[in-house]
């Protein structure tokens, strides 16, 4: 190829790139944030949770909106009811149930509006005890794993979800707590701030099947990856994961879900599909229902990791952002006015709730304490300062 058709061919894609160039106005930013989404699985050896919420828009400032005051309840395909109490949020709770395998189940909702809602009948779909969740650790972080069986050859497709929980430490330790906004005192232990507990709930849809092989087992089926150094391996970390056995339809949807949420972004990417759960709406047959129910036991495991078994792992990470300044109980400010040199006493920012105390320095009045900003001090801005009753 000469020279000139080269620059030719390269002006040609540069000017289809460019002339490609135009803002798209999806549909989906103004499209009513009304519909029901459901989410759950009806568990006839525990405790039945199903949450209710409605679609918000993308362009609006709301991420949620929980579904409250509707009235919720299990169907057997043979009779019986069974309700389910609101708790708090959107989430609609039962007793645990003792459903029988033969029967098959569905979800009955009644909105706070009147609107009635129902499931497909769904067949129990009890889950295979769990064989191990066991970790990797690799350059990349921390990779959790899951292997499973089905000896009886019936389950083939599986989902799990997982609660991660693990301990945090503030930058700084506060041995003094202010008290009434104008004095001070040692901290008790109960109102401790330094160590805390966070749980955060699975963000990913993880699946697995074995319908393509000889056996129904799967093996090493990754569940999380956790960054390298992440502030989860810095002291110790447990996760519990819970596994459900799916129908080939129930698995099919939640594959689905999955590319449309977590997989799309390049133009080179599944493109979103339509979901079509098992949900609909009685009162009104055209409106969209997001979600799918399922039934069946679950089964689960957790395993603790501790920094000791993470070679390499760093221990933390420097804030920056986080400095102790020394703040005394009262400063004299010092300026001049027409009249001459005036003197004002005041009180520091650490009584208007700006900083945390950490330390003493001094006795009053001419001491004071070392502070923070509360998010270096207080570890109870994002945990609970209390081990949750399986840590051991």
């Amino acid at each position: 190829m000469t020279k000139k058709r080269k620059f030719i061919v390269v002006m040609m894609v540069i000017a289809v790139v460019f002339a490609c160039k135009k803002q798209i106005n999806s549909s989906i930013t103004s499209a009513p944030d009304n519909y029901l989404v459901v989410n759950g699985n009806i568990t006839p050896n525990d405790t039945t949770i199903i949450s209710l919420s409605r679609t918000v828009n993308i362009s609006g400032q709301v991420n949620s909106k929980p579904e409250l005051n509707a009235s919720v309840s299990i169907e057997g395909s043979r009779g019986g009811s069974y309700p389910l109490v609101a708790t708090s949020n959107g989430y609609y709770e039962s007793a645990p149930l003792n459903l029988s395998s033969t029967q098959s189940y569905r979800l009955k909702i009644t909105t706070s509006d009147g609107k009635l809602y129902e499931s497909d009948f769904v067949p129990v779909k009890n889950s295979p005890p769990i064989d191990t969740v066991n970790y990797t650790v690799r350059n990349s972080g921390l990779q959790i794993n899951i292997s499973t069986h089905d000896p009886g050859n019936n389950t083939h497709y599986y989902r799990w979800d997982y609660t991660e929980t693990y301990i945090i430490h503030s930058m700084y330790y506060s041995h003094y707590m202010v008290v009434n906004h104008d004095t001070t005192a040692l901290r008790p232990a109960d109102q401790q701030i330094y160590q805390c507990w966070v749980s955060d709930t699975a963000s990913t849809i993880v699946l697995g099947s074995s319908a393509k092989l000889s056996e129904d087992i799967i093996s090493d089926q990754p569940v999380i990856i956790i960054p390298l150094n992440s502030e989860k391996g810095f002291i110790r970390y447990s996760i519990l994961v819970k596994e459900y056995a799916l129908t080939t339809d129930a698995y099919n949807y939640f594959v689905l879900l999955k590319k449309n949420t977590e997989q799309l972004g390049g133009i080179f990417d599944a493109q979103p599909s339509e979901l079509t759960g098992n949900i609909h709406c009685i009162t009104k047959p055209t409106e969209p229902v997001i979600g799918y129910i399922t039934a069946g036991t679950t089964t689960q495991k957790r395993i603790f990791i501790d920094h000791s078994d993470l070679p390499g792992w760093a221990t933390s990470k420097a804030d920056t952002a986080c400095s102790a300044d020394t703040l005394l109980y009262v400063r004299i400010i010092t300026f001049k006015t027409g009249g001459g040199l005036v003197q004002l006493e005041v009180k520091d920012l650490i009584y208007g709730g700006i900083k945390t105390p950490i330390d003493s320095v001094g006795p009053y009045p001419t001491g004071g304490f070392t502070g923070a900003f509360p998010q270096c001090v207080d570890c109870t801005l994002r945990g609970v300062n209390k081990p949750p009753a399986f840590w051991k």
